[in-house]
């Protein structure tokens, strides 16, 4: 059975349609949203904010910060 290769951007098009009907612009645009590759350099961010920090120190810094009061 051969199956015809539509071309990216046409398939990419018609998901957009599909998921703009189907979800609305809103919706469509935040799920699209998930795929993108971002930005900016993640180990020099990771650098400055944690440092030499334990995995173990950035989640007691994180629970510390989640109690009530602080």
């Amino acid at each position: 059975m051969n199956v015809p290769i539509k071309p990216l951007a046409e398939v990419t098009w018609q998901a957009i349609e599909i998921l703009s009907r189907e979800l609305g612009p809103a919706d469509t645009m935040r799920f699209i949203g998930q795929f993108t590759t971002g930005r900016g350099d993640y180990t020099a961010e990771r650098e400055t904010l944690f440092g030499q920090a334990t995995l173990e120190q950035v989640i007691a810094n994180i629970k510390a910060a989640a109690k009530p009061g602080t």
